[in-house]
């Protein structure tokens, strides 16, 4: 019985990659340098695979950015405003796409599907010339060939591919990418080639686009691209790999009526419903790489249960013919739970990282082969046993009180337009206000005093004044830069999610599980093992000590219940929904304590809400539904004169802007400028909004500094669909990946935009 992994974390057991990237970004190391440390990564990836025994071992699955970007470089796609004449893509040409560079700004950057990963969005016109211009997937076929290992070579679907770009400035925004299929084939039949001549016998296509609401046409375009390359793959076993959700039966007829596909993979843990369409017909001869063991979740992987679901496969589609997979890739989720030292031996019973998955992958294969490690299966069954029964997870007082929500749906008393006329009598804002969104740079100095203070190598008393000095300098600076509602800029914070988990109960925190992002961006999700509430106050101390050195109104920075709960791992043994509300009952504690404190502005962040809709649309009015209904229990206790703030980023927010004007916050602070300014266009088609929203003037994941100029002109494309009387300025997201050489300027220049484009309608 065969074992197959879809793809592995990247960034390495202590984030080898990440420091690496922004070494050479820096200027600090070489290219050789860079790809050094990633053949060693991949090296290694490779043998553990090799070691654990499974047969179907990918490559091209690693990563510089993200394996969208890396597959524009290999169709050539590279828009003309980055200089690129030709030949092999290098780093200069890759990493401008991605960050942009002094001149030019990056490429729009979006969320991939449902997940907290990001991929950059490719631009694409009639007039886009494809060529074979990045060799990647062929080089790590070779290099792991090499090393003595058959990787099977991984590329994203052609598909998915088009079906996630989108048109490129200047072109016609009906522009229907698709119709790009016959160019982007011609290159994708080349890499084929290379990787048959290279001695490849496997190959995976990811479409994950398929377990999206497809309409005829992008179904057919699924049916056209892989007859056009039948004659390219010929002599290749292929497989085509679907994930994060179920197929839709015409998806599902459509993609196991392929001639050219050798073996289908499905997600089997949130796409349960495929299952049916798979005991329904499954097409004779066929392999089935069945997602079993879950790829982005962090629990231990209910062995017996999914041994079940195995054996009533193989019934319907042969022994030699069903092969255990992970649901997707391993990307979404921690490296190896080896590394984790402080975690309880309880807690740490429960979990499964990406190292562990992958014993679990083979364990599974084995016992479907008849060499069952019965030890491994008691051990499993005892640590889901021990989860189910164990009094940590479970506080009756938190469960009655989030029950007890359901009656209402938690509205404020007034409505927002009264509202906001209450807190301007009292914050006497001008027009077009300035603020940020929270965080300013993480410093080296700054991270070595929460490093020394945790490995308890300064007092608590040294680290409080080390925080407070660093946020004396935040306020000073916002004050010099005349911004007129301030941050703290969240010194006290490594992570916005983290943080707030750290100090709430029901949460468990590992030392390395980092999960990427983008780019060289991570993030340590926490661990929801149990019911959540609030033991005491979280930030009410640095938000009132801010406070006291400004006259100046200072935010109040919080996460959001369902930011938190999509950027963490969270228990599977409930709905979502309850613990969202559980996380809501204890974020409205701490908004009102912050009110106590005299505290008049607060922002509670949803950057993530956009993020957990579920990709089929049947789904997606419950969602959203109990999402913002958790949001607004958050404040609906806080009086008319205390205004709340939320923020949302990178992801495409015109769907469901009415479910954002219904989450009745006072302002809205939203990413903007690295999208081409798409949400204002929700606006020009007649949406009235009628709360403060601050659409992002400038992309901070981008070290350039915009001109003053290039920022007033985005306010006046923003006054042009918005009233004047509700337009805030500000970046599209928090500071703390920049540099304050960075941000000093850019923060400088919207400053000046505004106040040119203040004197303007003065005028």
């Amino acid at each position: 019985m065969a074992s197959h992994i879809v793809g592995y974390p990247r960034m390495g057991p202590k984030r080898e990659l990440k420091f690496a990237l922004e070494s050479f970004w820096d200027g600090k190391s070489s290219a050789e340098d860079l790809q050094k440390v990633a053949s060693d990564l991949r090296a290694s990836i490779w043998k553990q695979m090799t070691d654990a025994g499974i047969k179907y071992i990918p490559s091209n699955t690693f990563s510089y950015y993200d394996q969208v970007l890396d597959t524009t470089a290999m169709l050539g796609a590279v828009p003309a405003r980055y200089g690129w004449t030709g030949g092999e893509i290098g780093f200069d040409t890759f990493f401008s796409m991605a960050r942009g560079n002094a001149s030019v700004p990056a490429m729009e950057m979006t969320k991939w599907f449902d997940t907290n990963y990001h991929f950059i969005v490719p631009e694409l016109g009639p007039d886009m010339n494809f060529t074979y211009a990045s060799h990647k997937a062929v080089n790590e076929y070779k290099e792991a060939k090499a090393l003595g290992v058959d990787t099977v070579p991984v590329l994203v679907g052609p598909v998915t591919y088009l079906a996630l770009s989108k048109p490129a400035k200047g072109v016609d925004k009906s522009f229907c990418t698709l119709s790009l299929l016959p160019k982007i084939l011609a290159v994708y039949k080349e890499v084929v080639s290379d990787l048959k001549a290279a001695g490849a016998s496997w190959i995976q296509f990811d479409e994950p686009i398929l377990v999206l609401d497809l309409d005829s046409r992008k179904l057919q375009a699924i049916s056209t691209a892989y007859a056009e390359l039948e004659s390219a793959l010929s002599g290749l076993n292929v497989l085509i790999e679907t994930y994060f959700a179920d197929v839709t039966a015409e998806a599902y007829q459509t993609l196991t009526s392929l001639n050219v596909a050798t073996a289908f993979g499905f997600d089997l843990v949130r796409g349960t419903k495929t299952l049916d369409l798979i005991k329904g017909v499954f097409p004779s001869g066929k392999y089935l790489f069945a997602g079993v063991v879950d790829g982005r979740n962090i629990w231990a992987n209910n062995l017996a249960t999914s041994l079940d679901t195995l054996n009533s496969l193989e019934a319907i589609v042969g022994k030699d013919k069903l092969v255990v997979s992970t649901s997707c890739s391993l990307l979404h989720t921690a490296v190896d739970l080896v590394n984790e030292t402080k975690l309880d031996n309880e807690i740490k019973s429960w979990l499964a990282f990406a190292a562990q998955k992958i014993v679990e992958v083979n364990a599974l294969a084995k016992a479907l082969a008849g060499q069952k490690d019965e030890a491994f299966f008691s051990s499993n069954a005892s640590a889901q046993a021990s989860r189910k029964s164990s009094p940590r997870v479970t506080n009756e007082a938190v469960q009655k009180a989030a029950a007890a929500l359901k009656g209402s749906d938690h509205r404020r008393a007034t409505n927002v337009s009264t509202r906001l006329d209450a807190q301007q009598k009292k914050l006497n804002l001008p027009i077009l206000p300035t603020t940020t969104i929270g965080s300013f740079p993480q410093t080296v100095e700054l991270r070595k005093v929460r490093r020394e203070y945790k490995a308890g190598k300064i007092s608590e008393e040294e680290y409080v004044n080390a925080i407070k000095e660093e946020i004396r300098k935040v306020v000073e600076l916002q004050e010099q830069l005349d911004i007129d509602v301030l941050v703290h800029g969240e010194p006290e914070r490594n992570d916005m999610v983290e943080y707030f988990g750290e100090q709430l109960s029901g949460f468990a925190f590992t030392v390395n599980g980092w999960v990427q992002s983008y780019g060289s961006r991570c993030v340590k999700p926490p661990i929801i093992y149990g019911d959540v509430s609030r033991p005491k106050a979280m930030t009410v101390f640095w938000s009132s000590t801010a406070q006291s050195m400004t006259k100046r109104p200072m935010k109040g920075m919080l996460t959001g219940p369902v930011t938190i709960l999509n950027w963490s791992f969270v228990r599977n043994d409930q709905p979502r929904s309850e613990t969202t509300y559980q996380i809501a009952l204890a974020i409205k504690d701490e908004v009102e304590d912050l009110e106590k404190a005299g505290i008049t502005v607060i922002q509670i962040d949803e950057a993530a809400l956009r993020e957990g809709l579920p990709l089929r649309k049947s789904e997606q009015a419950n969602y959203l539904d109990w999402a913002v209904h958790g949001f607004r229990i958050t404040n609906v206790g806080v009086k008319d004169t205390t205004q709340i703030h939320t923020h949302m980023c990178y992801s495409n927010f015109n769907d469901i802007i009415h479910s954002i004007i219904d989450m009745d916050a006072d302002v809205i602070t939203i990413e903007n400028s690295r999208s081409d300014e798409k949400l204002l266009s929700v606006f020009r088609e007649g949406v009235k909004y009628g709360a403060g929203i601050g659409p992002g003037v400038y992309d901070i994941h981008s070290p350039r500094i915009p001109p003053t100029e290039e920022i007033a002109d985005r306010i006046n494309k923003m006054l042009a669909v918005l009233e004047r009387n509700i337009l805030w300025v500000n970046p599209d997201c928090g500071l703390k990946t920049r540099k304050y050489a960075e941000v000093n300027p850019a923060l400088t220049n919207m400053v000046a935009a505004t106040k040119l484009i203040r004197n303007q309608l003065a005028k």
